[in-house]
Parts: structure tokens; C-alpha cells; sequence
């Protein structure tokens, strides 16, 4: 078992608190800036100590608190591609793997270094120093360096790795701090959403994005349709509810163990919302609105519409309806999300 439980005081930002099984797949840490993701990678890696606490890999106890046990890096077997540049600047690809390896009979060293050169595609960069390579080259010489020790366990802080590489190096479990939510979706087996210093929601990454468990987890997967309302209505037989806000009222699916009157949030994926021409005959959930700005994106456009209303097109779509006059914007019963 590979399990981190940590805490440590961070004044004044706040107390990092986490608990968590680490799998045999990718773990991805998705969260703002200053969460304390990097702080739980360094906690694992033995760089920072702990308040309390105790980490496990393989069963193998790295840090314990009450027992005061604090393995140094350097023995953790653990490998570690932080946000600095890693690589020994005055060595050669080729020099800063064979120091990696150099635990290995020399024989051995040399046939690893081959392999992973090989096998990271950078034997054309293998006698060149990093300064003389692509930073794409650099970042799969570092991962190769933290690979050829045979670690039981991979850390990557939020670098630029892309899902083609994540997939080659998934020979060991992966402990990976990222920004980019499509590349957990892609390539992650399990998604913790953390925010100062604790763990809002943990999960698989679709059903983690696809339900949100709390309005804090909504926000931070940004999901900008989020409006507090009433339950006016609640009817288990034809699986409905009604729901009031400020400026329009929706129907949505039955809410068990809720009451009428009960205030509850609701969340909408901007690309779950459609948008209409207002001259059409409305149907269920069909609202119409005032069109306050248009974001223009790469393969999209953003609508804002009026009460902070967000719906996003395809570009085709947008073209096709970019000259209405007056809007309509649906929101699927299924799409809603009560929090």
C-alpha cells in the first residue's frame, strides 16, 4: 500500500491537511496556485518534514510522527521532476543519466542508459548538454534520469507534459500536480481537487468533473453556471422538481431527502447549455434572455448572457445563429447539478 497522510501549518496561508491512497496508475493534484500541491510532493519526496502525519510506499514507512521516523530523500527510492530545470548544466544527456544509474555495476549502467535513452527517444540529444537541447527534450531528459533508478514512485510538478509522454512512463505510479483538466481526463486514473491545503473532492477524473460534490468543487473545475435557488416544488411520482431563482425558474430531476423550501445551488456546464433564436415556440427549461457580451475563443464562441449566464457554441453553431435578434437559452433538465 502507498498511502500519504500529512498535515503541516503553513501560517499565515493556512494548514495543510490531506489524506490519500496513492494507486498503481497516475494520481493527478489539480488546484489555484498556493493550494499546497507542491508542499505534498515535497512532503513524499522527504524534502520538507511534516507536522504530523505518516507516509507509506509499498508499506515501507517513510515518515511516521509518533515514531519519529523521517527516511532522507536520498534512501526513499522515490524519483522527482520538480518545476526547476533538474539536469547537471556542465554534464552531457548521456553524463547526467550514467550519475543516476551509478548504484548499478558499470556493465549494467551503461545497458540502462542505452535503454532509456532509447526508449525516451533521446539518442540524438545524448551527447549534447541541456542548454543545447529543446525544452521538450530536457523535460524527457529529467524524467529519464528520475526513471533509471527504478523508483517506486514518480513525482512531476505541474511541467508540460503532454499525454503521449504520461502514457510511455506509466511504468511506475505517477504522483503528477497539473493544471490542465484535459489531461487528467486523458490520461489519470484518479483526480484530487485541493484547495488550501485540503482535499475538496476525490475521484475519477469524468466523475469528478461530470459531478461535483460541493460549490467549492464546482468553482475550481470552472464551471461558471452556478445559481442559488429555492426547491418550489418537489413531485417523486413524474421524477421532477421545481426550482426558483432571481430572474427564472427551471425544472429539474426529483431531489431526495429534500424538502420545498429547501435553498440548494445548482451547476451548469457552459457546453451543456443551447441556445436558441427567440422567435421560436418555447419549450421545458427554455429562458429567455438579454445578450450582454460574446467571448470569441479558438474553436468556440462564450455567450454572457444576463444574471451571469454562460453558454458556449461551436463555431459552426455561433455562425448559424450569431444575427438573432433576441435569445433563448435551454438548460437540459439532465444537465443541472444540485450541490
Amino acid at each position: 500500500m502507498t498511502h500519504a497522510r500529512i498535515a503541516r501549518q503553513i501560517p499565515p496561508r493556512f494548514a495543510l491537511d490531506v489524506d490519500f491512497p496513492i494507486g498503481p496508475g497516475v494520481t493527478a493534484i489539480y488546484g489555484p496556485a498556493g493550494a499546497g500541491k507542491t508542499l505534498i510532493l515535497e512532503s513524499i519526496a522527504g524534502f520538507i518534514r511534516p507536522d504530523s502525519g505518516r507516509i507509506l510506499l509499498d508499506d515501507v514507512i517513510l515518515f511516521d510522527a509518533e515514531s519519529r521516523v523521517h527516511v532522507p530523500p536520498r534512501r526513499r527510492n522515490i524519483g522527482c521532476v520538480f518545476q526547476r530545470d533538474s539536469l547537471f548544466p556542465h554534464l552531457t544527456l548521456r553524463q547526467n543519466l550514467m550519475f543516476a544509474a551509478k548504484r548499478f555495476p558499470r556493465l549494467d549502467r551503461h545497458r540502462r542508459v542505452a535503454e532509456m535513452l532509447d526508449r525516451l527517444h533521446l539518442a540524438g540529444a545524448a551527447a549534447s548538454r541541456p542548454r543545447e537541447i529543446a525544452p521538450a527534450e530536457r523535460l524527457r531528459g529529467e524524467i529519464a534520469r528520475a526513471l533509471i533508478g527504478e523508483p517506486k514512485l514518480l513525482l512531476l510538478d505541474d511541467r508540460a507534459i503532454g499525454e503521449a509522454l504520461l502514457r510511455e512512463i506509466r511504468v511506475v505510479p505517477i504522483l503528477l500536480v497539473t493544471h490542465d483538466l484535459d489531461l487528467c481526463c486523458a490520461a489519470a486514473d484518479e483526480l484530487l481537487i485541493l484547495d488550501a491545503g485540503r482535499i475538496v473532492q476525490r475521484g475519477a477524473p469524468r466523475q469528478v468533473l461530470e459531478h461535483p460534490a460541493s460549490l467549492e468543487a464546482a468553482r475550481l473545475i470552472g464551471i461558471p453556471n452556478l445559481f442559488e435557488g429555492v426547491i418550489a416544488a418537489l413531485d417523486p411520482g413524474r421524477d421532477s422538481s421545481r426550482l426558483e431563482f432571481g430572474q427564472f425558474a427551471l425544472t429539474g430531476p426529483y431531489l431526495p431527502g429534500h424538502f420545498r423550501g429547501d435553498r440548494v445551488w445548482v451547476a451548469v456546464r457552459s457546453e451543456d447549455l443551447r441556445v436558441h433564436p427567440g422567435d421560436i415556440e418555447p419549450q421545458i427549461n427554455f429562458i429567455s434572455l438579454p445578450l450582454v457580451r460574446i467571448s470569441q475563443r479558438a474553436r468556440s464562441a462564450r455567450l454572457e448572457f444576463s444574471g451571469g449566464v454562460f453558454a458556449d457554441l461551436s463555431r459552426e453553431e455561433f455562425d448559424r445563429q450569431k444575427d438573432n435578434k433576441e435569445w433563448q437559452v435551454e438548460f437540459p433538465p439532465s444537465a443541472l447539478r444540485i450541490l
